[in-house]
């Protein structure tokens, strides 16, 4: 069903042009032409909304979700505000990440000129084309949303061509693969499992080069075992890490890193004029939780859900329950999303760390570079 979804609206998205300069920016031509988003809720900003089959549980389409962005409105981005396509996109030069590539079929005039690029992100999704499928009933996984990127460059003239080579690629994806690893009854252990998404990955990536795509901007699964659900369960389990988390969890994403890592390396030494750069937000959440008083982190709440009740906060966001103040402070803003202070955060790290967590080079670099 979703692919159907997706397909109807191809043509029309192909030809799509949203000047999405920052007002402050509007003498100055952002640093990409174009900008194209890929992965799961941390970047989605509403194509799960035009999924009728989707459940409530995986849509942010209703209050109090977007309470900090305009006009307090719901947009289907799973934060208060800006999510992290959006402030790495405001990074680049736009006003925000590009539309939900689902949401282009509503487009009845569509001038002729070029893109500034397309949102493929599913809330749910996955790297392997199960995940979601259970818990949300119908998602774009990874490889739907690279197959529907192909077919618009496939139907596009030399020009669009031209540029998607120099456009950004963001991923963010792999967070769910784990939560349903964890909860699942019968599983392949975990090393076979971890092959299992290194392998699909970079089949998605390869399909993306294919495509044309030469500037990859990577971001690592986090903590995911910190999240305020997940905190719930290592109450539950006794199954802690030194951060109070839960275990095993976070020992999923220590050991994905230096697979994704390996993976990347290899690939732009066997893709022709391909760059990347490897965002470890594991290390960004490290010093979270390390340096909790540090100047310019701030974060004084890393635990509960801003948006959520009982302990951690770990229900359902919605009008019913309870809704912190101060969402600056707080890391989490429901029980598996960060803040949208959160995600600039992690978005300035991804843009213009000189090292520590971002490799080979930070996305100011790879934009800079030349395919």
């Amino acid at each position: 069903m979703a692919s159907r979804d997706g397909a109807s609206c191809a043509l029309v998205a192909l030809c799509l042009l949203m000047q999405l300069a920052l007002p402050q920016a509007a003498t100055t031509e952002p640093l990409v032409p174009a900008m194209f988003v890929f992965g799961d809720s941390t970047v989605d900003v509403g194509n799960n909304n035009y999924l009728k089959n989707c459940s409530i549980d995986c849509k942010a389409d209703h209050p109090r979700y977007g309470v900090d962005y305009l006009d307090q409105a719901p947009t289907g981005r799973f934060s208060n505000g800006h999510n992290l396509a959006d402030q790495l996109a405001q990074l680049l030069g736009f006003a925000e990440s590009p539309p939900p590539f689902l949401s282009l079929r509503e487009e009845s005039r569509i001038p002729q000129m070029m893109s500034t690029g397309i949102n493929f992100a599913s809330g749910g999704s996955g790297i392997l084309d199960g995940t979601g499928q259970h818990l949300c009933g119908v998602v774009l996984p990874m490889s739907e949303q690279v197959g529907n990127f192909s077919s618009l460059v496939k139907s596009a003239n030399q020009t669009a061509a031209d540029l998607v080579s120099k456009s950004l690629f963001f991923i963010s994806v792999g967070s769910n693969d784990f939560f349903e690893y964890l909860g699942a009854k019968h599983s392949p252990n975990a090393t076979e499992f971890l092959q299992l998404l290194v392998s699909s990955y970079s089949t998605n990536l390869k399909g993306l080069y294919a495509a044309g795509a030469r500037k990859f901007s990577v971001v690592s699964p986090s903590l995911v075992g910190c999240v305020p659900s997940q905190r719930l369960v290592a109450n539950q389990t006794k199954d802690f890490d030194r951060f109070n988390c839960l275990a095993p969890a976070n020992n999923l994403s220590y050991l994905l890193y230096p697979e994704i890592a390996s993976m990347l390396d290899d690939l732009s030494t066997q893709l022709p004029g391909m760059n990347y750069s490897l965002g470890d937000s594991i290390r960004m959440a490290e010093l979270v939780f390390n340096n909790t008083h540090t100047p310019n982190i701030g974060f004084t709440m890393l635990d509960s859900a801003c948006c959520g009740k009982g302990d951690f906060g770990a229900s359902a966001c919605n009008v019913s329950v309870p809704l912190c103040k101060n969402r600056s402070s707080y890391l989490f803003f429901d029980r598996f999303h960060p803040t949208e202070n959160a995600s600039r955060f992690t978005a300035t790290e991804l843009f213009s760390d000189p090292g520590k967590f971002v490799h080979p080079i930070n996305v100011q670099q790879l934009v800079a570079s030349h395919p």
